[in-house]
């Protein structure tokens, strides 16, 4: 089950779809942010935190360079540079028996690309506001 969602994330991140992801997302999903201690509650704030995200990690340089991925988990390592700065980061997926993603999970390291993520996703995320 897992598979079929992550092959159909891997989409989302290749077309940048939000209508895709709006498909992809379960209505109560919690999204786990790198920079924010709240987790985000639902499908409106996951959706714009991930396609924030996506809009600026998303680049020439951006691989996912391991998955593992076991029942309705995934944990997916990536890696990408901006600006500079080598990024490495987990997002860590979990899925309900539909398929339907309940809980995404974002990791990054080291602090120097946290900094940067956090000031590039926030001028974005201004403009939601």
């Amino acid at each position: 089950m897992i598979e079929d969602t992550i092959n159909v994330w891997h989409q989302i991140i290749e077309n940048l779809s939000e209508e895709a992801l709006d498909g992809l997302l379960a209505e109560d999903v919690v999204f786990h942010s790198p920079v924010v201690h709240t987790p985000q509650l639902g499908k409106k704030l996951t959706t714009m935190y991930l396609l924030s995200a996506l809009s600026v990690l998303k680049n020439d340089r951006f691989v996912y360079e391991r998955e593992v991925l076991e029942e309705e988990n995934a944990v997916l390592e990536f890696s990408t540079e901006i600006d500079g700065i080598k990024i490495n980061g987990v997002d860590m997926i979990k899925c309900d028996e539909d398929g339907k993603i309940i809980d995404f999970k974002v990791i990054i390291r080291p602090l120097q690309a946290i900094n940067l993520v956090h000031k590039k996703v926030g001028a974005i995320l201004a403009f939601y506001k």
